[in-house]
């Protein structure tokens, strides 16, 4: 299985509206690609929270090609469409993982 994180720093003064469009229109609209079989949603604990708490979203996927077809096909609109929304508000750093 490969994990695509997406690991986001959200700014305490965006961070109820950030979340709710994280569940309402972001992660939806990452699952309607058809890419990804299953998803989560963490917020980090022990971390510091001086400047907003951490979340992580991990999107699951059975293969690495599947993954890439996002990458090309998908990925650029759907960051975009955080920047677009709220700026500087957050940043975000992706990583991707396999199962073992």
């Amino acid at each position: 299985m490969i994990v695509y994180n997406i690991t986001c720093k959200v700014r305490w003064n965006i961070l109820e509206a950030w979340l709710a469009w994280q569940l309402e229109e972001q992660i939806p609209a990452m699952m309607a690609t058809g890419l990804f079989d299953g998803h989560r949603i963490y917020r980090l604990l022990e971390q510091d929270e001086d400047e907003g708490p951490t979340f992580v979203m991990q999107y699951h996927t059975s293969s690495a090609e599947r993954y890439r077809q996002f990458v090309i096909e998908y990925a650029p609109a759907l960051q975009q469409a955080g920047w677009d929304r709220w700026g500087d508000g957050f940043i975000a750093f992706r990583t991707l993982m396999e199962s073992v």
